[in-house]
């Protein structure tokens, strides 16, 4: 199942929504304000990432910029409390399954969540059409 962690005022968070819709998958869709991450949330999510920490913090935000001195210091356990507590400081949209995550909208590696069959006929419908 796939997993979309939006903010509502998020345009990308929008046009990942728009994008899983119009490719028919199914997918959970979870507004991190109104509903924020518990802990074990975000080490599953951290889990799944290359760069830890880096790559699903908002480091633009006001509240990560306003912290930033204290938080750099923190333990992990206690920055991912700090990250439950204040969802403002997550990059979003958050796309992610058992195997695969997606931070922010790129429309290229989103497609990364197709099904390896329909990407491979999509492959050879694109190969038909430059071969013609």
């Amino acid at each position: 199942m796939i997993n979309l962690l939006v903010a509502p005022s998020s345009t990308s968070s929008r046009k990942a929504r728009q994008w899983l819709t119009e490719h028919d998958l199914t997918f959970r869709e979870r507004d991190i304000y109104r509903r924020p991450l518990r802990p074990g949330e975000i080490k599953q999510i951290l889990r799944l990432s290359e760069n830890g920490c880096e790559d699903i913090v908002a480091t633009r935000s006001n509240a990560y910029k306003q912290n930033k001195d204290r938080l750099d210091s923190l333990p992990l356990s206690q920055f991912i409390e700090v990250l439950a507590k204040h969802p403002e400081m997550l990059k979003r949209p958050i796309i992610f399954n058992d195997e695969k995550l997606l931070v922010g909208f790129n429309d290229e590696e989103i497609r990364n969540f197709l099904p390896r069959s329909l990407r491979k006929h999509n492959l050879e419908i694109l190969l038909k059409k430059v071969a013609n």
